[in-house]
């Protein structure tokens, strides 16, 4: 895939996936079917803007500028990459 067609994907969870956030450990999850995923620091930030109205570009550009001088260009590409490649995403 290029690096072009990433960055105008608009990743939204796979049908069966959701995001919740566990009052309880303070902590973001993703709940799918017999799984739990345990999302560690900003990652659910950045999958709640995993919407499919937002381009990858987009979320990079709205998580920039809430987050100034984080990596953000390079890290949340491959991060949504990889849940997209987990099944998470699409």
């Amino acid at each position: 895939m290029s690096a072009t067609s990433v960055t105008d994907w608009r990743p939204v969870p796979a049908p069966a996936v959701l995001l919740r956030h566990d009052h309880t450990r303070d902590t973001d999850l993703l709940l799918l079917p017999e799984r739990v995923v345990v999302l560690q620091g900003g990652a659910g930030a950045v999958v709640a803007l995993c919407d499919g109205a937002r381009s990858v570009h987009d979320i990079v550009d709205e998580l920039s500028e809430r987050f100034p001088g984080a990596p953000v260009a390079t890290d949340v590409p491959p991060f949504l990459e990889r849940l997209r490649r987990e099944g998470w995403l699409r």
